[in-house]
């Protein structure tokens, strides 16, 4: 039984070391995107070359790495709660621009999507729902 001794403990050792890198490894998979910030927060077309503005997009996480910028994520725009042709944006981009003869301020904003628990929301024009937004204003002339 003496000779089986020195195996059976380096055995035990790569055991151990083999559970210790998995459990490791496996809280990296359970990061979760907690919010999303954009910026900037205001913009006005009219200070910008023309008209465009660069939005970007952080994101934070339940773990590291985080924060996250520039986020990957989609892009949309909205006018009081709808759908709107107002503002012009690069859905992977994030650079928008007015449309010809929009006025007023709109609602600029990334779309996230979220494992909600117990299901999720009705999703509308800006983004709710099922995602987790971030958003920021653009105002047109």
């Amino acid at each position: 039984m003496r000779n089986y001794r020195l195996p059976f403990f380096f055995l035990l050792l790569i055991l151990v070391a083999a559970i210790t890198l998995a459990c490791g490894s496996a809280s990296s998979s359970n990061r979760l995107l907690q919010s999303v910030t954009v910026s900037p927060t205001t913009a006005d077309a009219q200070d910008f070359p023309n008209g465009q503005v660069q939005f970007t997009a952080t994101g934070f996480y339940t773990a590291k790495p985080s924060p996250v910028t520039p986020l990957s994520t989609s892009w949309g725009a909205c006018f009081q709660g709808a759908t709107t042709t107002g503002v012009l944006i690069d859905s992977n981009t994030g650079v928008a621009h007015c449309a010809a003869g929009a006025v007023g301020t709109y609602t600029v904003f990334t779309e996230n999507f979220a494992a909600a628990s117990g299901g999720c929301g009705a999703t509308t024009a800006c983004g709710d729902g099922c995602f987790i937004t971030g958003t920021a204003q653009l105002t047109c002339p």
